[in-house]
């Protein structure tokens, strides 16, 4: 199963960190390719995301768990979708830990189960998540000023 994790530490208190992460409607501000949040309606939500060329992609996702301040988890729904040809599941993660007095520590890990590819295919998703979650945090710290 292709993982990608990736950490930083901000310059922010967690409870600001929690406020924009525990929100789906701030994915926009933060997440790599989000251009709007629509239909969130108690743990489920829509992302629309761009893509490469500009054209918008929905994404349905659920909340798994959630711990406040802490950790939460959630899931893309990929079956019935286009993303369904090539994942099973994909599951993206975000932990904030204290740190020093006023910063926060955000691990975000993307774990995704593929369908039908080989290794070297789960390789490049790993590298891709990792470039995801890599813009992801850059963008978290411009959102939460840290």
């Amino acid at each position: 199963m292709p993982t990608a994790r990736r950490t930083r530490t901000f310059a922010a208190p967690r409870e600001a960190v929690w406020e924009v992460v525990r929100d789906p409607y701030h994915l926009p501000r933060w997440w790599p390719r989000a251009q709007r949040v629509e239909s969130v309606g108690g743990d489920r939500w829509t992302l629309v995301l761009t893509t490469e060329k500009g054209r918008p992609v929905r994404a349905d996702f659920r909340a798994l768990e959630s711990e406040k301040g802490r950790r939460r988890r959630f899931a893309q729904d990929v079956e019935g979708t286009p993303f369904a040809r090539l994942l099973k599941e994909s599951v993206t993660e975000i932990r904030l830990d204290p740190d020093e007095p006023g910063q926060t520590r955000v691990t975000i890990e993307l774990a995704q189960k593929l369908r039908g590819v080989n290794r070297l295919g789960g390789f490049m998703f790993t590298r891709a998540g990792r470039r995801t979650l890599d813009e992801a945090l850059e963008r978290l710290g411009a959102a939460v000023g840290g």
